[in-house]
């Protein structure tokens, strides 16, 4: 075993896989087990009560996390005229139209978000084989088709990070960097939280927010208390 996984195997068993921590001793304890040599991720993890293979049970949206990601993120923006000069003042990285969706089919995929007009939508929709998959195909319900490029570029670089439940009821996404400070973690952990809490699908019958945990790139799972997240997150409705 490399001293690498002997690390990780000590990080985890220092944690009580039991228990279920208050938001700040968790945040204390994924903090300090995250010594890794660069600046790990912290990670959420959050076990819903609904079957996303029912329309009416799937959850999707975007949060602005109040304290960034600690990643730059890479924006590309489909966008023609006065709107892809508004998207390259704003700060996109990757501004372009028919050109950009050559580049994309190519197989050329160099950012990390993608946003498009609305007027865009019937040539972009041809890239839903290769955007879809890795998460990058805009849509309205998320704020990244819109006409308001300035706005969804900054929020793209400021923090702002989608979220869409997996097939086994399972919401995941980073909430900053394990060298944030402890409040900042917890304020970005409340706001992801309750950004997924008031996104409950009309579907979703009994406990809608079961479990939740989170961690370090490198380090172990920290199961939170979930009634110590946000005075805003109804638990069981």
């Amino acid at each position: 075993m490399t001293h690498s996984g002997k690390r990780i195997v000590k990080a985890r068993s220092t944690v009580d896989r039991n228990a279920h921590y208050k938001l700040d001793e968790a945040v204390r304890i994924v903090k300090e087990r995250a010594t890794a040599k660069f600046d790990e991720t912290v990670e959420i993890a959050m076990n819903l009560g609904v079957d996303p293979k029912h329309a009416d049970q799937m959850v999707r949206g975007v949060v602005n996390l109040p304290n960034g990601t600690g990643r730059t993120l890479r924006v590309a923006v489909f966008a023609r005229g006065a709107r892809a000069d508004e998207a390259r003042a704003a700060g996109a990285d990757i501004v372009g139209a028919e050109d950009l969706v050559a580049t994309v089919t190519a197989g050329t995929i160099d950012f990390d978000r993608c946003i498009a007009t609305p007027d865009m939508m019937p040539l972009v929709g041809r890239l839903g084989k290769v955007l879809g998959p890795r998460g990058l195909m805009p849509n309205p319900k998320v704020g990244t088709v819109t006409n308001d490029v300035t706005a969804a570029v900054k929020a793209s670089k400021g923090g702002a990070v989608e979220f869409r439940v997996e097939k086994a009821g399972i919401i995941q996404g980073s909430v900053g960097k394990a060298s944030f400070g402890e409040e900042k973690l917890a304020q970005n952990i409340r706001a992801f939280v309750d950004a997924v809490t008031k996104a409950k699908p009309a579907g979703s019958k009994g406990t809608y927010l079961q479990r939740v945990a989170i961690s370090s790139t490198m380090g172990p799972g920290v199961k939170l208390d979930i009634s110590t997240l946000a005075t805003a997150t109804s638990v069981g409705t």
